[in-house]
């Protein structure tokens, strides 16, 4: 098999799973009004091994909203963009804004089990839409994936990491969220798209 062909497959196999997830996503998003229950099935594919910076396109020169976290850690989120597959991507820097290397802490990544066991993510942001009473949780693959950057462990002194977060999106209607990450303050952000 040719590395074009396999390539052509997965981004093949990629669409489907996206395309089922997305279904099966706004279908658990649906209803009820209730905030805090989370979607059974999830959407979309993550890359083995973190994000390409590639994946940061759209972004503009002053963040959207700029989040302390713990131990000098700062996140820039630059782009709030609504995609025409039902879903926001949320693009960001996390840096260290200290004067010492920091182990960025587990808690990004959630409590989830599913999310937990793939190693260290940005699995447990949210964005919260107040005036629909509608929590958005970053989504997933078939295998349980968060579709974040991922494999980050420690940031240096000065360093910073470009990062990304899809989630289902809000009815077109909506376009201020709160976007939440564990350890960090909450903060409102403009969609775009």
């Amino acid at each position: 098999m040719s590395i074009r062909f396999a390539a052509k497959a997965r981004r093949g196999l990629v669409a489907l799973a996206v395309a089922a997830g997305l279904a099966l996503g706004v279908a658990g998003c649906g209803g009820g009004g209730g905030d805090d229950k989370k979607p059974d099935a999830s959407a979309s594919a993550s890359k083995e091994g973190g994000s390409d910076p590639s994946s940061q396109e759209g972004q503009s020169d002053a963040p959207l909203a700029e989040l302390k976290g713990s131990d000098g850690l700062l996140l820039q989120i630059t782009s709030a963009q609504r995609d025409s597959g039902g879903f926001v991507t949320v693009n960001a820097t996390l840096k260290n804004d200290g004067d010492s290397s920091v182990v960025v802490p587990s808690a990004l990544s959630g409590n989830e089990t599913e999310i937990v066991r793939n190693g260290r993510s940005l699995g447990g942001a949210t964005l919260v839409d107040p005036q629909g009473k509608k929590r958005y949780y970053v989504l997933r693959d078939t295998e349980g994936r968060p579709l974040t950057t991922t494999g980050f462990s420690t940031l240096k002194a000065g360093d910073s990491l470009p990062v990304f977060m899809q989630f289902p999106a809000p009815p077109a209607g909506t376009t201020e969220v709160d976007f939440q990450l564990p350890t960090f303050a909450a903060a409102p952000i403009k969609i775009s798209g």
